[in-house]
């Protein structure tokens, strides 16, 4: 179903929730070929220096693709998204991807929308704060 969008400065999107845990990240890891010891085995990821076994960081990217795609509706597509990824996600925590509306523009006639996205600990500390373009229909 396509939704009209008529996005402001300062809107919302809503946010994008998931509890991280090993079924996620062999799920993840399965589809992209990605089994790698420090995120399949606590001892591996204690070795790298963290409390154990921790999410892709591609993952948190997957999250913030989701919590844009969602917001669309398909009313529009990615342009761009980029973020950095600032802190690991470990079994157990919750993850939240959110957004917010930054601009709203008109380029060549094409209607593009700019949004900071990041993806946040329980605790509200970013774990990967970015950036998105989408061009709505």
């Amino acid at each position: 179903m396509t939704t009209i969008l008529s996005p402001a400065v300062g809107d919302s999107l809503p946010e994008f929730t998931r509890t991280t845990d090993f079924a996620h990240w062999n799920r993840y890891a399965a589809v992209n070929d990605e089994f790698v010891p420090i995120h399949m085995d606590e001892e591996a990821g204690r070795a790298a220096g963290y409390s154990g076994a921790f999410g892709m960081g591609n993952l948190q990217w997957a999250y913030l693709h989701n919590l844009v795609r969602d917001w669309l509706g398909g009313a529009g597509r990615i342009v761009s998204l980029r973020c950095r990824f600032r802190a690991v996600n470990t079994r157990g925590m919750t993850v939240c991807a959110r957004g917010r509306v930054t601009a709203v523009r008109v380029e060549d006639g094409v209607r593009l929308v700019d949004l900071d996205v990041w993806t946040e600990d329980q605790d509200g500390n970013q774990i990967a704060p970015g950036k998105a373009v989408v061009e709505l229909e």
